[in-house]
């Protein structure tokens, strides 16, 4: 049977001692298989994608510096056609 500590949320956070012990003593909690997962401290990047990347920077170079198309008048008279402001 729980004691009413662990039942109420608010109870538990004010006793955390009878959380961990219940915790502890709990058979279906020690039964469970644990694993701890270490990230890698440096991602491995293989060679063959190195040049891919290059040429991903360099296009993303390219879109930076490249500058919107300016609007023609033709394209606002068009615009105009359609109700919408120019």
């Amino acid at each position: 049977m729980l004691s009413p500590a662990l039942v109420s949320p608010f109870a538990m956070l004010l006793n955390p001692e009878i959380v961990l012990q219940a915790m502890e003593d709990s058979p279906r909690l020690n039964h469970l298989h644990s694993r701890v997962y270490r990230p890698l401290d440096k991602p491995l990047i293989p060679r063959g994608k190195l040049q891919a990347l290059a040429e991903l920077a360099e296009f993303d170079r390219l879109v930076d510096e490249a500058t919107e198309p300016s609007i023609a008048d033709s394209d606002v008279d068009e615009l105009a056609d359609f109700g919408l402001p120019s």
